[in-house]
């Protein structure tokens, strides 16, 4: 409890690309991250004594059987007045946070736009905006997780304004967790990697499905001398992107690219990473994007995503508060996503069978705010069960990994 209570007093640290909230605009976004915070300590917990209690009973009286999957259990939970607060409250929350973050970027973002332009102008690294370039529309067919206008709309030429709405936005949702500048992923894949594998050094880093940098930055620090790239299909994402990462000091190339199918050249790079991108694609993309992973890495090169983990790693309650976020939070694909077969996925893209696997990467910021994970510790999180209702569950990011075979003519 000590530990969650100084989690969530972090603060975003402020950089040149955010804008400077007034006093009421601050307030209402505080209180967006505040109302987050109650649903999660003080509602979720009450759905499993509902549902033991009362929902499933009934259901069990109503169909002559218990529940058995998390669609039972869906069923058997949404006619229940409790259930039914819950998830009410929780997406007036999700609205709310991008509402009170909406009014600092509309009056801002003349200023924002002119800030961008000159600090993308100061970096040496690369912004590769093609022209005519078309986002995939399972981005623009809907404003992805309620944020208005979603990862791609423009409202205006030289566009930032969701790229700087996310990155706001985003630090409110996770109220806090992900650290002071939203990129305790990055840092969690970049620790683990170096943890692992001390003898891997990455030349070329390649981000898939990047937005705004956060966990793009973190490659750069961990491995300064590699070239690193962060791609995605939202323009003013990347513009923004672009800006944020010269803010903060670092030079990291950005392009709009569809990660299906990028304009690298084949084995361009030793590491091909992802965070929370897998469940915002579709069903037809995910197995063209690990293609594409496996194609743009050099031999011995890794592929690791970092997303929650497949529906048949947890238990069918936990499957159905997660999936809350399919029904109730604009995530189409985010139960589909854990339904699917990812190890065979990336058998079917050209790892060798039996590679690819999941593992636990620790929260970063766990380790900062102590003496860092003791040898048990860290073999407790890889083990641990998972539980909905905590960010990052039991102090890890779940992480696919495969690695292309260094032979490749031995593997074929």
């Amino acid at each position: 409890m000590e530990t969650r209570l100084m989690l969530n007093c972090f603060q975003q640290a402020h950089h040149a690309m955010l804008p400077v909230p007034t006093h009421d605009e601050a307030s209402r976004q505080e209180f967006a991250k505040s109302l987050k915070g109650f649903i999660q300590s003080g509602l979720l917990p009450g759905l499993a004594p509902v549902y033991q209690t009362r929902a499933a009973k009934a259901f069990e009286r109503e169909h002559g059987r218990k529940p058995e999957d998390r669609r039972d259990i869906r069923a058997a939970m949404v006619p229940d007045p409790y259930f039914l607060l819950y998830a009410s409250i929780n997406r007036i929350a999700q609205e709310q946070l991008w509402e009170a973050t909406n009014l600092s970027v509309e009056r801002e973002l003349p200023d924002l736009i002119a800030k961008a332009k000159a600090l993308s102008a100061s970096s040496k690294a690369q912004l590769v905006m093609p022209e005519g370039f078309a986002p995939p529309r399972y981005v623009t067919a809907l404003d992805i997780h309620c944020m208005p206008g979603g990862y791609a709309s423009e409202v205006c030429e030289d566009d930032v304004s969701v790229g700087v709405l996310y990155d706001r936005g985003v630090f409110l949702y996770s109220m806090g967790y992900g650290g002071p500048h939203n990129d305790d992923m990055g840092r969690s894949v970049c620790n683990y990697v170096q943890r692992t594998m001390p003898e891997f050094k990455p030349r070329r880093i390649l981000d898939m499905g990047c937005t705004v940098g956060h966990s793009t930055l973190p490659y750069k620090e961990y491995f300064p001398d590699a070239e690193v790239w962060g791609i995605d299909v939202g323009g003013p994402c990347i513009r923004y992107a672009h800006a944020r990462a010269a803010a903060l000091g670092h030079e990291v190339n950005f392009a709009q690219m569809n990660a299906e199918d990028t304009t690298f050249p084949e084995g361009h790079f030793d590491l091909v990473v992802s965070h929370i991108l897998l469940h915002e694609t579709s069903g037809k993309a995910m197995p063209r994007i690990f293609k594409e992973a496996y194609r743009l890495l050099a031999p011995g090169g890794l592929m690791i995503h970092a997303d929650l983990p497949p529906f048949d790693l947890m238990d069918p309650f936990t499957q159905f508060i997660l999936d809350n976020e399919t029904w109730y939070n604009n995530e189409p694909f985010w139960g589909a996503m854990r339904d699917m077969d990812q190890l065979s996925l990336a058998e079917a893209a050209g790892f060798p069978p039996g590679e690819a696997r999941f593992t636990t990467a620790p929260m970063a910021i766990m380790e900062f705010m102590g003496a860092g994970y003791a040898a048990d510790a860290t073999e407790s999180v890889a083990d641990r069960e998972f539980t909905a209702g905590e960010y990052a569950p039991g102090g890890g990011w779940e992480v696919l990994i495969a690695q292309k075979p260094i032979d490749l003519a031995a593997a074929a």
